[in-house]
């Protein structure tokens, strides 16, 4: 059984990086910085490092093996000025010391990503209880040992291709079956950054992986990215109550400011709360049905920023996608740079199963067997809009 770390065991590690006077930095530390600015150091503990990625076209990214993050993104803007358009810190103290706090900057999400209603399912006859952590609901897996708390197995392959693996027990959180989970970052010469996934379990179980990126691609996380535009290739949504847990009820798009089909500033609808669904998500925080569901080749999504010309193009083989629209950023959690995020500084895309999918039955199926693969894509293209 492979050795499962979690957060509070590099607690003191991290905590010795912010209670140490900082000190210059050596010429040797200054060329070891990464595009980003980022200094590996910062990230060394006795069980987590830096790593990064880069392609022959200059893109770079970097993760950290705590909770499997993407750290940052650095792509061209329009005039070829690199940019990063991920939050996150430039530290691993921060980022303990904020996911203690639930902020998941870029991190993996299991078992099972969003909310499952009242903290439990039933599978094959059996009641399994989980973690209540939202409003008696079950959300990101729920427990300290969920994906985005803990330190994840790294195997960096080559320069563009980086592996994390971990092991989770029968009855981890309450959910059932051994399971055994591979994520693998790529990324290509087209500067698209691919996400697979892949899990076995040796016991009927549910499975919903996704990654928490938080994306502005302005490069400006001191500011709101209202002013970015959307297109989504989706014409239902999964609606929510008051406590932003799916209600089992489609939706359509139409005549609402859910309906991003043709291109739309997602700042012009974001908080019209005579919608009941924008006032229950407290602005975007929904699953979008996807139209092409199960075809990663079919763009379902894409994001540009006018400032930059930075776009982002979304591939996935999963029948949803939520977007949140980080309303809940508040500018305490303090990023890169020492920059605090206000609210709305960046959008997150999480590929997904539809929530609470197990208490849904006429959702698509999140149950793994035994004998079966978890495999899943999820693509990430970034260049400038025409």
């Amino acid at each position: 059984m492979k050795k499962i770390l979690f957060a509070g065991l590099i607690l003191a590690a991290g905590m010795s990086i912010v209670s140490c006077n900082p000190k210059p930095k050596t010429t040797t530390e200054e060329n070891a910085l990464t595009l980003s600015g980022l200094n590996p150091a910062d990230f060394q503990t006795d069980s987590t490092q830096l790593y990064v990625l880069k392609n022959e076209a200059g893109m770079e990214v970097c993760f950290t093996n705590f909770g499997g993050r993407i750290v940052s993104i650095m792509v061209p803007d329009r005039d070829g000025v690199m940019t990063d358009v991920c939050l996150g810190h430039d530290n691993i103290a921060d980022y303990v010391k904020y996911g203690a706090q639930g902020c998941n900057f870029g991190a993996l999400i299991g078992r099972y990503g969003n909310r499952i209603g009242n903290s439990k399912f039933t599978l094959d006859g059996v009641e399994y209880q989980l973690i209540a952590n939202n409003n008696g609901n079950s959300l990101h897996g729920g427990g300290k040992t969920a994906f985005h708390n803990r330190i994840w197995d790294a195997n960096q392959v080559d320069d563009k291709t980086l592996e994390f693996t971990t092991f989770s027990p029968d009855g981890e959180d309450g959910y059932p079956g051994n399971l055994n989970v591979k994520v693998t970052y790529s990324l290509s010469e087209d500067n698209a950054l691919q996400i697979s996934y892949e899990a076995t379990t040796d016991k009927a179980t549910v499975l919903n992986l996704t990654n928490h990126c938080y994306f502005n691609l302005s490069g400006d996380g001191s500011k709101d990215c209202l002013n970015e535009t959307l297109w989504l290739d989706a014409d239902q949504i999964t609606a929510v109550d008051a406590n932003v847990l799916t209600t089992g009820e489609f939706l359509p798009v139409e005549g609402t400011p859910f309906d991003f089909r043709t291109p739309a500033v997602v700042g012009d609808g974001i908080d019209k709360t005579d919608n009941e669904q924008i006032a229950n998500g407290n602005g975007y925080d929904h699953n979008w049905v996807l139209n092409n569901p199960g075809d990663i080749t079919k763009c379902f999504g894409c994001i540009s920023d006018p400032t930059t010309g930075i776009e982002m193009k979304m591939f996935t083989d999963q029948p949803g996608v939520q977007f949140y629209a980080g309303n809940f950023l508040d500018g305490s959690f303090v990023g890169k740079k020492g920059v605090k995020y206000p609210r709305r500084s960046a959008f997150c895309f999480e590929t997904q199963h539809y929530p609470d999918s197990p208490n849904q039955p006429a959702f698509p199926s999140t149950t793994l067997l035994p004998g079966e693969t978890y495999a899943t894509t999820t693509i990430y293209q970034f260049g400038v809009a025409e």
